[in-house]
C-alpha cells in the first residue's frame, strides 16, 4: 500500500470512528482519503464488518475500486468489489464495496439495519447530490432508531463543516493536512470581446506548449467540449491524443480518458464537473479551469428542468486545482480574475433545492417517512417541489391519502427507476407483456438518451446498441423476465399508450407552424428545424430540456400522437368545461364547451345561447386564466388586501383569510361567484362590487379585529376622518393639514403600536410641506424653519411657537 498523507491522521481517525457515530474527514486533493484510507481500515481490528464507500459517480466508483484492488494486488470482486446501475462487482469475500448513490439508497430500503456493515464512508460530499443528501438523513435515521453502533464517516477535501456540524453536533472533525504534490494555482480573465471556447482554445494551447504532460480542461458541459475538441484538432503534435469525458459517454468511453496515454504520447482530455471526484487520470499535471459548469434547475410549475451556465464555487476551483497535483507537481490556470473568484459562493448550491423531487417523495414514502420533517437534513427539501412531486405521485396512483404507497407505488419503488420511468414499465407488464423487451430498452433509451437522429424516439427503440441492449437486460434479469429480443417490432400505438402512463403532462399540440408546440402543462416547446417531428399535428415529449438562453423549451426526444385518440386511449386526462372568448372591440364574450388536456384544448363548441350558471362558470375560469387584473380594482379593495397581508406579517399566528393574488386566484369559485350572477359583459364585470366580495372571506370577529389593529382612517383631534394607506414595503401614510395635528405629541401608530404612521403634513393649500415618522422631534426642531416660512405665504393661518401645546384647527384665525 502506497504511502500518503492521510497515514498520519489514521490513528485519530480509527480512534474518533471508535467513540462518536459520526466523523467529518477534511483532507486535500491526492492525499489518500479514496484510494488508501479504506484499506487501512481494512487492517484495522476494531473495523469487524463490511465498509461500504458512497462515490457520487459511476465512473469515479468503478476507478476507485479498481485501485483500491490493485493495491492488494487482486482482481475487483474479491476483497474490493463495486455495485452500480447495470454492473456489480462483488462476491462473498468482498469486505470494501464501493457504490454509487442510487445503490446506497436501494440497499437501505431493503435492509435498513445493514447489519453485516460497520462503516459507511460517504465520499466527495461536497458535491451535495440528491442522493448523497437522501442517504445521509436515511442513515441518521438508521443511527437514531435501529444501529447506535454504525458509523458514519463523511469526506472531502471541502466540507462545509460548520453547516454540517449543526446537523450532527457530536461528530468529531478531523484534519489531514498536506497534499500528494503541490499545485501552482494562476489566473487569468478572460478575454470578454472573443468567443469562449476561442479564448479557452488559446489558453490551452499555451499551456500545453510551454510545459510537459497531459492537461485536463473543465468545460461547462457537453457542447463546449465538442466545440472545443474541434477548435484543438489540428492545432497540436501527432503525438497528442484529445479526448472528451462526460457523463454521456459510456462507461468504456470514459475509461479511456482516464488511462495513460501510450509511451511517447500526451493528453488533452476535455471535461466536464465529472473529473472533479475521486478519478486520477493518468499522466495530468496540467489543468485550465473554465470556471464554469452548468446546472439543472427544476421549475415547479411547468415539471420542466432548464440548463443554467453559471460560476463555480470557490469550494469547486479548489477540487479542480486538486486534480493537478495528483501525481507530480502541477499547476492549474483558472479562466477568471482572481477577484472575482474570492467573490463566489464558498459551497455550490445542493441538489436538494433545485431539482425534481418525484424519485425522492417516493424513496421517502418507501422508507415509511410521510413527512420530510420526519427526517433530519442539511438543506430542507423545498415545500412547493415538495407538493408537486407529492401531486405528480398522487396522479399516478403511487400515494394513499394519508400518504402512504399504493399497491402500485411500492412496485414502482421496486423497480429501482424514476416513477416516471417506473410507471410505464408496470404498464406494459400488466398490460403489454409481449412487448416487456421494448418497454426496457425504452427505460434505457430514456435514462441515457443519444444525441443524434431525427428525434424520433420510435427510431431510437429499434436502432442497435450495446449500452441500451446491457440496460434491458439488466432490468429483465432484475424482474426474473426472460432476456431475449421479440421478433415483433414495436408499433407506435403502443409506444404512445406507454409513455401517456409517465408523461401525461408532456402531450403536445402543434401550434400551426413547423417545428412550434404547447405542452399540456402550457409551455411552449419546439422540435429541431431538421426534424421531421415539427410536421405532427400532435406529440408526447418524454425528454424536453429548456435553455436559459430562449424562450420556448427544446425536445429533444418525441413519438408522433393524434390528440383525438385521446377520448379513447386515456379520458382520464381529459375534462370538459366551459371557456369565454372576449370580444375586445365590443367588451362582450363569447361562450364555448372545450374537451381539455390540461392548456390544450382538444375540441370546442360555441354555445349559442349559455345559461348563467355556464357563464358563470365559464367566467371564473376566464378570471383565472387572464389574471385577477381584468377586475376593476378600486382603492378600498387594493387596500384591504394590503391590510390583509401586513396582519400575516406583524401577527402570524393569527388565522385570517389570505390576500395574494396565487390564493385569490385559487379560491375564485369561493368568494367571487355569488357575485357573478347575472353579469354578461364587460361593463358589468366592472361595477361588481369587489370590496364587500373580499370582505365577506372575514367574519365579525376578523373584520372588527383588522379594522382595530390596521383602522382605514385615523380620527385627528379636529375631529376629521384622515384616511391612511397601505403598501407592502413601506410605513403606513396619512396625509393631513398640519394645523389639524396641533396639540399631538406622538406619531400615530398601527399594529397595536408595532408600525409607527408616516405623516405627511400639508400647507393650508394641501400641498405637502413635511414628511416625519416623529412628530415629537418634528415639533421641537425642523418646525421652526417651517412656521417662518408659513407665516410669509399663509399669515392668516395660526402659526404657533409651540405646537405641541397649541389648540387644532381647520379654521384662520379670525374664527378662532
Amino acid at each position: 500500500m502506497t504511502y500518503s498523507p492521510v497515514c498520519n491522521i489514521y490513528p485519530a481517525l480509527s480512534a474518533a470512528l471508535r467513540h462518536v457515530p459520526q466523523v467529518l474527514l477534511q483532507a486535500p486533493t491526492g492525499s489518500g482519503k479514496s484510494t488508501v484510507l479504506p484499506l487501512l481500515m481494512l487492517d484495522d481490528a476494531s473495523v469487524t464488518g463490511r465498509i461500504i464507500m458512497l462515490e457520487p459517480r459511476r465512473i469515479a466508483a468503478r476507478s476507485v475500486a479498481h485501485r483500491l484492488a490493485s493495491q492488494r494486488g487482486e482482481k475487483v470482486g474479491e476483497t474490493v468489489g463495486y455495485r452500480m446501475r447495470g454492473e456489480t462487482r462483488v462476491s462473498k469475500a468482498t469486505q470494501i464495496e464501493v457504490v454509487t448513490e442510487g445503490i446506497l439508497v436501494r440497499m437501505l430500503q431493503q435492509d435498513p439495519e445493514l447489519s453485516d456493515v460497520n462503516i459507511i464512508i460517504l465520499d466527495e460530499f461536497h458535491e451535495r447530490s440528491l442522493q448523497a443528501d437522501l442517504a445521509l438523513a436515511l442513515l441518521l435515521d438508521v443511527q437514531s432508531s435501529l444501529r447506535s453502533d454504525l458509523r458514519l464517516l463523511i469526506m472531502s477535501a471541502t466540507l462545509n463543516n460548520k453547516q454540517l456540524l449543526s446537523l450532527l453536533p457530536d461528530a468529531e472533525v478531523i484534519t489531514a493536512e498536506g497534499r500528494a504534490f503541490p499545485v501552482e494555482r494562476r489566473w487569468q480573465p478572460l478575454n470578454p470581446h472573443q468567443p469562449f471556447i476561442s479564448e479557452v482554445a488559446r489558453h490551452v494551447l499555451q499551456l500545453y506548449q510551454q510545459n510537459s504532460g497531459s492537461v485536463l480542461v473543465f468545460l461547462p458541459g457537453q457542447a463546449e467540449i465538442c466545440r472545443l475538441q474541434e477548435q484543438l484538432t489540428g492545432k497540436t503534435d501527432a503525438d497528442t491524443l484529445i479526448c472528451p469525458l462526460y457523463g454521456a459517454l459510456s462507461l468504456d468511453e470514459q475509461q479511456q480518458a482516464i488511462e495513460a496515454p501510450p509511451a511517447g504520447m500526451r493528453k488533452i482530455v476535455l471535461a466536464t464537473n465529472i473529473a472533479e471526484t475521486s478519478l486520477t487520470i493518468e499522466g495530468v499535471t496540467l489543468v485550465v479551469d473554465s470556471c464554469q459548469e452548468k446546472v439543472t434547475q427544476f421549475d415547479p410549475r411547468s415539471g420542466l428542468t432548464r440548463l443554467v451556465r453559471s460560476r463555480i464555487s470557490r469550494a469547486a476551483m479548489t477540487q479542480r486545482a486538486g486534480r493537478a497535483g495528483r501525481l507530480s507537481p502541477g499547476i492549474c490556470l483558472h479562466l477568471c480574475g482572481q477577484a472575482e473568484a474570492e467573490r463566489a459562493a464558498a459551497h455550490s448550491e445542493p441538489e436538494i433545492c433545485h431539482t425534481d423531487l418525484s424519485g425522492f417523495m417516493l424513496n421517502l414514502a418507501q422508507w415509511g417517512c410521510r413527512d420530510v420533517s420526519q427526517l433530519s437534513w442539511l438543506d430542507t427539501p423545498p415545500a412547493v417541489a415538495v407538493r408537486v412531486a407529492q401531486q405528480l405521485l398522487t396522479d399516478m396512483g403511487c400515494l394513499l391519502p394519508q400518504g402512504g404507497l399504493t399497491a402500485k407505488g411500492e412496485a414502482m419503488a421496486g423497480s429501482g427507476t424514476e416513477p416516471r420511468l417506473a410507471a410505464l414499465w408496470l404498464y406494459t407488464l400488466n398490460e403489454f407483456v409481449q412487448h416487456i423487451y421494448w418497454a426496457a430498452r425504452l427505460i434505457a433509451v430514456l435514462e441515457e438518451p443519444p444525441r443524434e437522429g431525427n428525434g424520433n424516439l420510435l427510431h431510437d427503440l429499434t436502432h442497435p446498441s450495446a449500452r441500451w441492449d446491457k440496460r434491458a437486460q439488466q432490468l429483465l434479469s432484475a424482474a426474473g423476465l426472460p432476456v431475449r429480443k421479440p421478433a415483433q417490432q414495436p408499433d407506435n400505438d403502443w409506444l404512445c399508450r406507454t409513455l401517456l402512463q409517465g408523461f401525461p403532462d408532456r402531450i403536445a399540440g402543434n401550434r400551426g407552424r413547423f417545428g412550434i408546440f404547447q405542452l399540456a402543462n402550457g409551455v411552449g416547446a419546439v422540435t429541431d428545424e431538421s426534424s421531421p417531428l415539427g410536421n405532427e399535428s400532435g406529440l408526447i415529449a418524454p425528454l424536453i430540456l429548456q435553455n436559459e438562453q430562449y424562450a420556448n423549451a427544446r425536445i429533444l426526444r418525441a413519438v408522433p400522437f393524434e390528440l383525438s385518440l385521446l377520448q379513447d386511449i386515456a379520458p382520464h386526462l381529459l375534462k370538459t368545461e366551459n371557456r369565454l372568448t372576449r370580444d375586445e372591440s365590443r367588451g362582450t364574450w363569447q361562450a364555448w364547451r372545450a374537451v381539455t388536456c390540461g392548456q390544450l384544448v382538444i375540441e370546442r363548441r360555441q354555445l349559442a345561447a349559455p345559461s348563467a350558471d355556464i357563464v358563470r362558470e365559464a367566467l371564473l375560469g376566464w378570471i383565472g386564466e387572464q389574471g385577477l387584473s381584468v377586475l376593476t380594482w378600486r382603492d378600498e379593495s387594493q387596500q384591504l388586501l394590503i391590510r390583509l397581508q401586513l396582519a400575516k406579517i406583524w401577527f402570524p399566528e393569527k388565522t385570517l383569510p389570505a390576500g395574494d393574488d396565487e390564493t385569490l386566484r385559487d379560491t375564485l369559485a369561493v368568494w367571487l361567484s355569488p357575485y357573478l350572477n347575472n353579469v354578461r359583459n364587460q361593463q358589468q364585470l366592472a361595477g361588481i362590487d369587489l370590496y364587500g366580495a373580499l370582505r365577506q372571506r372575514l367574519d365579525w370577529s376578523q373584520q372588527q379585529w383588522l379594522d382595530t389593529q390596521f383602522p382605514r382612517h385615523f380620527d385627528v383631534p379636529t375631529g376629521s376622518r384622515i384616511p391612511v394607506e397601505y403598501t407592502l414595503d413601506k410605513p403606513p401614510v396619512m396625509a393631513v393639514r398640519i394645523q389639524e395635528m396641533y396639540g399631538v405629541g406622538e406619531t400615530p401608530s398601527v399594529a397595536q403600536g408595532r408600525l409607527p404612521v408616516t405623516v405627511s403634513l400639508l400647507s393650508p393649500a394641501h400641498r405637502p410641506i413635511q414628511v416625519t415618522a416623529d412628530l415629537k422631534a418634528f415639533w421641537a426642531g425642523s418646525y421652526a424653519e417651517v412656521q417662518k416660512e408659513m407665516k410669509g405665504r399663509y399669515p392668516k393661518h395660526f402659526w404657533p411657537d409651540d405646537p405641541a401645546n397649541a389648540q387644532p384647527t381647520k379654521r384662520v384665525k379670525k374664527f378662532m
